[in-house]
């Protein structure tokens, strides 16, 4: 079944940017293997990430991605099946945020905010407004 899972982690201190650009790196060199699509945003203390495929296939990356040492306080935020992927060509597309204040591109509401801040948080949220929201980082 093809789902999409989203998670937030803290970024260790000695995850460096260096780290991120292997990340990437290797998202790009192994997803398209796997199948897997998706986006990461990232600040200097935290991690959120998107990943689409078959719901096997995420899920045993999560697994992987809660004993990684880079991370810390991985939470699941949400796990939908989805129908179509929301980023098909992006083996995984990323943005760098600054901190928990977020000048978004586009006009976001008060709503917004508050999803976004309760994302921060590691609080579950229901995965369409996760998406909507993630997607306002990349329009």
């Amino acid at each position: 079944m093809l789902s999409q899972l989203v998670y937030v982690s803290n970024r260790k201190p000695n995850c460096t940017q260096a780290e991120i650009d292997n990340i990437l790196e290797a998202c790009k060199k192994n997803n398209p293997e796997l199948e897997i699509t998706g986006v990461l945003l990232y600040s200097e203390k935290k991690f959120i990430q998107l990943v689409e495929g078959e719901s096997s296939v995420i899920i045993k990356l999560y697994d992987k991605i809660k004993l990684d040492n880079r991370h810390d306080q991985v939470r699941m935020i949400s796990l939908s099946p989805i129908k179509d992927k929301s980023f098909p060509s992006w083996h995984m597309g990323s943005r760098k945020i600054a901190g928990n204040s977020v000048d978004f591109k586009t006009d976001i509401s008060h709503d917004d905010k508050d999803i976004f801040e309760s994302l921060l948080s590691g609080e579950e949220q229901r995965g369409d407004q996760v998406l909507n929201l993630i997607k306002k980082f990349f329009n």
